[in-house]
């Protein structure tokens, strides 16, 4: 890349790239952070509705809080399912219609889901039965949630200053974290408030469960207004609208949180030709054009491929925590409220000592280390944990406090480690005409991992007995992390590049013209 272009490139969206952290940037984080909280609330909180749904649908207290392996792992996989449509459809969807047509989109489609969940019920004389009614409506939640991966990192991203953009997408993803959090304090909540319920009646469950699976919804639909009223992001406008003014417009706008008496100067330099020419080819021809030649396709296999082994480990032990807590012994069957609470306490155990601090160890360091050298640590790490828990777990079983500190060890891994870059890296590394789409085919990869681990875990764990064989899930997610560390090295470091630089979208940024020394 000639020394020119690279000017003339920092100097199209100088205005974004070097601009001031400031309150539109927090804005920015709290509109797309808010609707990740509710992402992992809703697809986390399942691991405490299902024993619930045991207690009421299947058998009562003779149902010990379990349900059979095939409806464990449908009701577990559902929004799983349902995440990687909404990846792949909203992924496409971002980069054709642009990034603030399907903003608040999602969100919607996760309200409706969330209560279709909340207000499920099998109805009389029907062969249509509970599990594949809430599984529906878990499906579709899925959908919502799936959307918000791609379209919130992108856009995030393409907001963003150089120095501060991976911190951004991360303090976003570490929602995440609050998001579980959030969960088993609610359930800690609830439990508390319908104690002497539950206790008298056991079928109390079902209103509990129902406000767990809505409580959701009230998070989201605050952030609702704020995405269907932020402007598009001024590097779709460009490269793949053509409209070079209104990027200009769209960019004071951001950066002016929308008071129009505080408009900066905005001045977007880009060769309107070469901008023209490339916004009148179709997505597809994009999509083939750059995803065709192997050192582009290698990347996308990266990114996919450590996001598929990820979700693997991750998902099948954060839908599974309250199962593997009560495997090695933290547990209480004594009545059916006991056993909630102890689940629900257990998940904010995990969640303080390992999720939540992983994910803001990263927001602290990702522009420090790189997102690279944190993914290689998080897999490298992972790999070790689940190795020794396998190794030592008949020793572990009667060892509660040693077994739970290397399970928290392990959250903290995944968090400050690939559950994070993974999910930076997409939003970084691909141009802005298949950014979208590059980070939502990653994602869904990622969402296949985690339906692998939803339904199979169960099957595998339960193999010889109840939870008999959660030896053998521990041997498979260390696997996993390891071929997560071998790919990782198709994958790029993005860490102090623009978005021009890493996708190649300076090309369409060279004038022509040595830039006046002034503004260079």
């Amino acid at each position: 890349m000639s020394e020119q272009t690279l000017q003339t490139k920092n100097q199209a969206f100088a205005h974004l790239d070097d601009a001031k952290f400031s309150w539109v940037h927090v804005q920015a984080i709290l509109v797309a952070g808010t609707g990740f909280l509710t992402d992992s609330y809703d697809n986390f909180i399942i691991g405490l509705i299902v024993p619930c749904i045991a207690y009421v649908y299947y058998g009562g207290k003779a149902s010990n809080g379990a349900l059979p392996s095939v409806e464990d792992g449908l009701i577990k996989a559902a929004s799983s399912y349902g995440n990687l449509v909404g990846q792949f459809m909203f992924g496409a969807m971002g980069d054709i219609f642009g990034r603030k047509r399907m903003y608040g989109v999602e969100l919607i489609i996760l309200i409706v889901g969330a209560l279709g969940c909340a207000l499920t019920s099998a109805p009389v004389r029907s062969t249509l039965n509970f599990t594949a009614i809430l599984g529906f409506w878990r499906f579709v939640l899925g959908v919502g949630v799936g959307g918000d991966y791609p379209v919130s990192a992108v856009i995030t991203s393409e907001f963003a200053n150089v120095r501060r953009r991976g911190q951004m997408i991360a303090i976003v993803f570490a929602m995440q974290g609050v998001g579980i959090l959030m969960g088993a304090i609610v359930a800690v909540a609830v439990l508390a408030a319908y104690k002497p319920l539950i206790e008298a009646d056991v079928y109390q469950l079902d209103q509990v469960w129902r406000v767990f699976a809505g409580w959701g919804i009230i998070p989201a639909m605050s952030a609702v207004y704020f995405r269907l009223t932020i402007p598009e992001t001024p590097r779709y406008t460009v490269a793949v609208d053509g409209d070079i003014e209104k990027a200009a417009a769209d960019s004071a706008k951001f950066l002016s949180g929308g008071a129009t008496d505080k408009v900066p100067d905005v001045v977007v330099k880009v060769d309107k030709a070469k901008v023209q020419a490339s916004a009148k080819k179709g997505y597809i021809q994009n999509f083939k054009e750059y995803f065709g030649p192997w050192k582009n396709q290698k990347v996308l296999w990266g990114t996919a491929l450590t996001w598929f082994f990820l979700d693997i480990g991750y998902y099948g032990t954060n839908l599974n925590t309250s199962v593997i807590l009560s495997a090695i012994g933290y547990a209480d069957k004594s009545s059916p409220f006991n056993d909630l609470w102890t689940r629900a306490v257990g998940n904010c155990i995990i969640a303080l000592a390992g999720n939540v601090p992983g994910y803001w160890v990263t927001v602290f360091t990702v522009e420090i280390l790189g997102r690279k050298p944190i993914q290689y640590l998080g897999f490298g790490m992972l790999t070790i944990i689940f190795a020794l828990i396998a190794i030592f777990y008949d020793q572990l079983k009667q060892a509660t406090g040693a077994f739970v500190f290397l399970y928290a060890l392990a959250q903290f891994f995944f968090n400050f480690g690939p559950n994070s870059t993974t999910f930076i890296i997409p939003a970084e590394c691909y141009p802005t005409r298949v950014r979208s789409s590059g980070h939502g085919i990653s994602a869904a990869a990622g969402k296949a991992g985690a339906i692998l681990a939803a339904q199979a875990f169960s099957l595998i764990a339960n193999v010889g007995g109840t939870n008999n064989n959660v030896k053998a899930v521990m041997w498979l997610f260390a696997a996993c992390c390891l071929l997560g560390g071998v790919f990782t090295i198709w994958v790029p470091e993005t860490k102090g590049k623009t978005l021009e630089e890493l996708g190649g979208d300076h090309e369409l940024f060279d004038v022509g013209e040595e830039l006046p020394e002034d503004e260079k």
